[in-house]
């Protein structure tokens, strides 16, 4: 569910609310986690504890980065095909 109560399923695209980073993240993946607040991805699984995972891909100047994250129900809202 998202923060509205709406039910949120594999593919369906939610805006991300806020993250909840891990303390023991380095600085440069707490910053890309971080930078993905606001932006819409699509929920790839939902975990056993009910955690939306969102994946996005970062373009760095040398490689190719990926940042998966955990999104708890007030973290994210669903958001409608027509608004993506």
């Amino acid at each position: 569910m998202d923060r509205h109560g709406q039910a949120v399923r594999v593919g369906d695209p939610v805006r991300i609310l806020g993250v909840s980073p891990d303390p023991d993240m380095d600085e440069d993946e707490l910053e890309m986690i971080l930078f993905m607040v606001g932006a819409i991805s699509e929920v790839e699984k939902i975990d056993a504890a009910g955690r939306a995972w969102v994946t996005m891909w970062w373009n760095c100047t040398e490689t190719i980065a990926v940042s998966s994250v955990g999104l708890a129900s007030h973290e994210m809202e669903k958001v409608a095909e027509a608004m993506r």
